[in-house]
């Protein structure tokens, strides 16, 4: 039997979903692109809400579908895109250049890391 509950949220025209596997960010864009979505890029207050909760569920940090562009300390959407909502924890977005992805922390809030860490997959469709 297939157990998705709590394995799936909606937050307004999204559906969040996990398959609880941590993995470096390249592998984590992956596979939620396989899916048909991408990485779960938190929007609003309330998508970063509703991401949150499926890492409270794991308890475990998520990389969300941001990425550091060109410039050292700006980052932008996986499609390129400004961003046009941010939750950084206290003194992020550090690491001046080598930490170019960026993850979930289990009170919502973010930080900027480098990409090969392991981290919950969460994707968006």
């Amino acid at each position: 039997v297939l157990v998705l509950s709590g394995k799936i949220r909606e937050v307004g025209e999204k559906i969040l979903a996990s398959n609880g596997k941590e993995v470096d960010f390249a592998s984590a864009l992956k596979s939620c692109e396989e899916a048909g979505g991408t990485l779960a890029t938190p929007t609003n207050e309330e998508e970063n809400k509703a991401i949150l909760g499926i890492v409270k569920q794991y308890n475990r940090y998520a990389y969300l579908g941001i990425k550091e562009g060109e410039n050292s300390g700006q980052f932008n959407y996986i499609n390129g895109t400004p961003l046009n909502y941010t939750k950084w924890h206290q003194n992020e977005p550090n690491g001046k250049g080598t930490e170019k992805c960026v993850e979930m922390y289990t009170d919502g809030s973010w930080s900027n890391k480098k990409c090969n860490l392991y981290r919950l997959t969460i994707c968006e469709f």
